[in-house]
Formats: C-alpha cells, sequence, structure tokens
C-alpha cells in the first residue's frame, strides 16, 4: 500500500504537490482499493489539493491534513448544495481517509475550464456568460445556509480579522502609495459598510474562471457547471461579486451591467454606496492582491485613489 506523507508546511507540500510521480501511485492506490477504474488517470497541475481524473465520469481529491477544513467545507457544501441548483455542482461518489489524509470521490462533469475557455469568448459570449455567472451566485445564495453556517470563521469575526490586517497585507503586497493613502478612510467605515450583523449567505469566495465549466452548444457559450468548494463560509452576498469583477469584468459597461443583473440588481443599484462597499469587500477579500488580480490594463495609472479606482472597476 502506497503511503502519504507526512507534510504540516504548506510550502513543503506545495513542493511535493507539484511532482505528480510522488502522489500519484498513492491516488491510484485508493482509486483501485474502491474498486474504481483508473486505467488513463489525469493529475490536474492547478488548484490546492492533490486532484486527479480517474475516467471521463470521477475525480478523486485528497486533502492534506493541514487544509482538512476544505474537505469538510466541500464535503458540506456539495452534500447542501445538491439537486438544488440549475447549473450542476459535482456530486458525492464516496468519502474517505488514508494516513490523516481525507479524500472525496466525486463525479466529474462535462465542459471546459473556464480559465481555458473565457479568454477567447465574443464579446457578446462574454457577456451572456456573466449574466449566467451573476445568477448562479444568486441562486446559491437563496439555498439555506445549513451546516454551513457552522464553519469557521463566521462572517463578523472574519471581517474583523480582515480588517485588522487589511493596511499590512496590502502594503506586503505592493499596493500602490496612492491607494494605501486612502485605506484608513476605508477602513474605518469598513465595519459599518460590510454589516458584520447581516443575514449569511452561502459564499465561494471564488466566483473565478479555474472554477467554472463553460460549454458551446449552437455556436453559444453557457455556464455548464461550478466546481472547487474548499473554501466555502457564510457572509454578506457581494462578497462572491468579487471574483468576477476583478477576473472577468475588465472594468467594461456592459460586462458590468450583465453580471450585476444576473445577480439581481439594475443599473440604478450600482451606485456611491455600493461601490464603496464593493472596494472594502475588494481589499478585505480573503485572497485580495490588486496587483495580481485586476484584469484592467493600466490600472494602477489610470486611477489616482480607491474612488477613482471603484469607478474604474464598476462603471455603468
Amino acid at each position: 500500500m502506497h503511503s502519504l506523507p507526512v507534510l504540516t508546511n504548506p510550502e513543503t507540500f506545495r513542493s511535493w504537490r507539484a511532482d505528480a510521480s510522488l502522489w500519484l501511485p498513492a491516488a491510484l492506490d485508493i482509486a483501485r482499493g474502491h474498486g474504481l477504474p483508473c486505467t488513463t488517470p489525469q493529475p490536474f497541475s492547478n488548484g490546492t489539493n492533490l486532484v486527479v481524473g480517474l475516467d471521463s465520469r470521477l475525480i478523486l481529491k485528497i486533502f492534506p491534513p493541514f487544509l482538512r477544513s476544505q474537505f469538510v467545507s466541500e464535503q458540506i457544501s456539495l452534500a447542501q448544495l445538491r439537486g438544488r441548483l440549475s447549473v450542476p455542482v459535482p456530486e458525492i461518489v464516496l468519502e474517505g481517509e488514508r494516513d490523516d489524509w481525507p479524500y472525496l470521490v466525486i463525479t466529474r462533469l462535462p465542459g471546459i475550464a473556464g480559465s481555458e475557455s473565457w479568454p477567447a469568448l465574443p464579446e457578446e459570449e462574454k457577456e451572456r456568460v456573466l449574466a449566467q455567472i451573476g445568477a448562479a451566485i444568486a441562486e446559491v445564495q437563496r439555498i439555506p445556509c445549513g451546516e454551513l453556517s457552522r464553519i469557521e470563521p463566521g462572517w463578523d469575526r472574519f471581517m474583523r480579522g480582515q480588517i485588522e490586517g487589511c493596511r499590512a497585507r496590502h502594503r506586503r503586497l505592493g499596493l500602490p502609495q496612492q491607494f494605501l493613502d486612502g485605506l484608513d478612510d476605508l477602513l474605518s467605515d469598513a465595519e459599518a459598510l460590510v454589516a458584520l450583523e447581516a443575514p449569511p449567505v452561502i459564499l465561494t469566495g471564488e466566483y473565478i474562471p479555474e472554477n467554472f465549466l463553460l460549454s458551446c452548444e449552437g455556436g453559444s457559450w453557457r455556464l455548464s457547471g461550478l466546481i472547487d468548494f474548499g473554501d466555502v463560509m457564510t457572509g454578506r452576498g457581494e462578497y462572491d461579486l468579487l471574483g468576477p469583477s476583478a477576473f472577468m469584468t475588465a472594468g467594461m459597461p456592459r460586462r458590468v451591467r450583465s453580471l450585476f443583473a444576473g445577480f439581481g440588481y439594475s443599473s440604478a443599484d450600482i451606485d456611491f454606496t455600493l461601490k464603496r462597499r464593493l472596494m472594502a469587500l475588494l481589499l478585505l477579500h480573503r485572497a485580495s492582491d490588486p496587483n495580481r488580480h485586476i484584469c484592467i490594463e493600466g490600472w494602477q495609472r489610470n486611477a489616482g485613489n480607491l474612488y477613482e479606482l471603484q469607478e474604474l472597476l464598476w462603471p455603468v
């Protein structure tokens, strides 16, 4: 039986994970132990955990012990969302554990990863898909939180921690000075802006191209699947508009309107107050790194402060 090692350091784990020959034998051993087909395994290089396609129907996800919380999040999320969405999500086939590494076998959805297909989509198709993404976010958020409401940290504790560490984080990541200069004013209003006591909804925090599957039918592209629920938590719904806003709308008014219309917001709703709240949430996001994530060419030069940046990100 192939064993999985004791790896407690994330950096060590990432280095080890990068060489699939080190972990694929254990993954295949797990699959064979359950009698699952795995004649042509396909290790995936992106993502956080160990992921391998066993065949055209199944995927095995193995989580290191120090990321057990992601296993729990994915496990509960897929159970909570099953059969409740118009957009497909994977279904759990089985779960288990090897050497303290929990794992899930889930169904494999058809479609092409958004990270591959999105860049080549015609503009009108991008607008259509963004509307579908906004609608999918809203649909997920209408589902009761259930057991997900017990996932820690809760929204208030999470946001207070993000507010406390926000300035240091963005200084470390090299946020240009003109935006750091306005950060204290934004943070002084942050608790009120992000509504710490607002009724929580299900958040993935990662509606980004690599977590979408897109399919083309009759020349039209559509959202055909949502994947990766390892970072699900609960909180304010607008938090989940940030991934598409940073990675996909590119500061283009029609794209912004499409995303927000799908979510249920009119152009009139995208006012100064909403943009200010979104700006706060963007900088407080768990994965916030504007220099790497805002996909608007030259945004650091074209915005002189945070007010101008929010207008650049969400024009209508």
